[in-house]
């Protein structure tokens, strides 16, 4: 089953998507936020579209302790409009620490910061992703 992994972040959506049989997620693009959510979620579509995903997941940042503070609540309404944009189900996982091991293999990578900040939201997505198919 291919799937699609976003990471909902203030400035940049990363987006990684799994192989065709489930297994093993890749970072796959950076959609950019405009302001214009509709639009930003009409990429989404797209890609999911493309690669002929049959599931989107979705990273819900829970605080530290497992509770669901304004960020968390703010990704679920993301996430229930990005649902009815896109004609598959839509699945929210936890993404606690994603960005921060992303930022980490990509320093241990030798990546500098601005080559880190094109890529640290795909990776993260791929982490949660890759997370998600691990506990199913």
């Amino acid at each position: 089953m291919r799937a699609v992994g976003i990471d909902l972040g203030e400035k940049r959506i990363g987006v990684a998507i799994s192989d065709s049989s489930g297994n093993l997620a890749t970072p796959y693009d950076v959609v950019f936020r405009t302001g214009n959510r509709d639009q930003e979620h009409q990429q989404i579509r797209a890609i999911v579209e493309e690669v002929e995903a049959e599931i989107l997941v979705i990273g819900l940042p829970l605080s530290l302790d497992g509770s669901e503070g304004q960020a968390a609540q703010g990704a679920r309404e993301e996430a229930k409009a990005i649902a009815q944009a896109i004609s598959v189900p839509v699945e929210m996982h936890d993404e606690r620490l994603t960005t921060v091991e992303a930022e980490r293999l990509l320093r241990e990578q030798g990546l500098k910061g601005p080559e880190r900040r094109k890529v640290v939201d795909k990776v993260a997505a791929a982490i949660l992703l890759q997370a998600w198919m691990e506990g199913r």
